[in-house]
């Protein structure tokens, strides 16, 4: 996967930007991304501090690995399943 070449803190202050009054057109053109790519991380970080960022990230992480688990336990009890039916 693309690692984005914006950190969190820069894509808050880009959005912080363009809420104090700058024109998105000129925030895009200012840090080089597209009106779409802007307008996603909004949709993402909009209305975020730099301190709820890192929560986040910690609790998509923790939800990555716990699904992770899950799906390994699941496909434990399958396997227990189907030796336990076979015999």
């Amino acid at each position: 996967m693309r690692k984005n070449r914006f950190t969190e803190a820069q894509i808050i202050g880009m959005i912080k930007e363009q809420e104090a009054g700058m024109p998105t057109a000129e925030v895009c053109r200012k840090h080089g991304l597209s009106q779409g790519t802007f307008y996603k991380y909004k949709s993402k970080y909009g209305g975020m501090e730099v301190s709820d960022v890192a929560k986040l990230k910690a609790m998509e992480d923790e939800n990555a690995r716990l699904k992770r688990l899950l799906a390994d336990t699941m496909l434990d009890n399958a396997v227990l399943k189907d030796l336990l039916g076979k015999n």
